[in-house]
């Protein structure tokens, strides 16, 4: 009864309140603002949804994940960038407002893309263990859990935009306090699976953490971008919205073991996007990045 009120109940409930978070740091400028900057936009969209999952595939491979920490991995990579990826974007002189227009796309686009992987990955590592839900089932769970949320937050922030400014104050360590708790309700739910895959889940997502930050800033240097247009594309590939990764394994899928890399991603992703953001000041200061 205590893990159904929690994933059919509270959970939801937590998710809506993150994403009512984001809903007010948003606006449709933030969306308008793809005409304005496309070529970023699409390659920061690119980078995240075709070179990823497939480096995420990889990984699973090569530290012999047992399918259902694989699907989780997978589900982690399609996942969108978390809202923090504005905060360190913005420590390392990053171009926020590219990073912001990319979480806001993202919110959308993963209703078409996250079922996909999602559903991909399940019928290749799971086979006929995989009992996947329904496609139009699970869009619309995860749609009215993002889109309501943040459409309400985006309506607060454009009529009452000084009343809204202070509620995304209280909402930011709310969501802090959210996250923690579901890190801490999924060690203490699947403990004997983390014990036993320690080192390779924790390797696995420093890997993952590491390798996305550098791809994201490599591939857009690469393709002619400017600094901090990279540094925005990084930590928004870098930083994922784990929260809802969680949400998706608990509450749509039902499978509690899919969140666990989720949970320790959580706490890796933000060590390495640290070391980042130390490397792009210390490397725009030597004018060598």
């Amino acid at each position: 009864m205590e893990a159904n009120l929690i994933t059919t109940v509270l959970l939801p409930i937590a998710i809506g309140i993150i994403m009512f978070g984001l809903g007010l740091h948003l606006a449709v400028d933030d969306f308008k603002r793809v005409a304005r900057m496309p070529k970023p936009v699409l390659v920061g969209l690119m980078t995240q949804m075709l070179i990823l999952p497939p480096i995420a595939f990889v990984i699973c491979k090569l530290f012999q994940f047992p399918p259902e920490l694989a699907v989780g991995m997978m589900l982690l990579a399609a996942s969108p960038g978390g809202a923090t990826a504005n905060v360190f974007s913005h420590l390392a002189k990053g171009d926020v407002a590219l990073n912001i227009t990319l979480t806001a796309l993202n919110s959308v686009l993963i209703l078409v893309t996250l079922p996909l992987v999602v559903a991909w990955s399940m019928a290749y590592f799971m086979g006929a263990q995989a009992q996947i839900p329904a496609p139009t089932q699970k869009v619309l769970e995860v749609a009215a859990i993002i889109l309501l949320p943040v459409a309400i937050g985006m309506l607060m922030r454009a009529y009452t935009a000084s009343f809204a400014a202070r509620l995304e104050a209280l909402v930011k360590p709310l969501s802090l306090l959210i996250l923690l708790l579901l890190i801490v309700i999924t060690v203490v739910r699947e403990w004997a699976l983390i014990t036993t895959h320690a080192l390779s889940i924790g390797g696995a997502c420093l890997l993952l953490s590491s390798l996305s930050l550098l791809i994201g800033y490599g591939v857009a240097r690469m393709l002619g971008l400017q600094r901090a247009q990279g540094i925005a594309i990084s930590f928004e590939i870098g930083i994922h919205n784990t929260t809802l990764a969680i949400f998706i394994a608990l509450s749509v899928l039902k499978m509690p073991a899919l969140s666990v890399p989720a949970a320790l991603y959580s706490l890796v992703m933000y060590f390495t996007a640290g070391l980042a953001a130390c490397w792009f000041l210390r490397a725009q200061r030597s004018g060598t990045a």
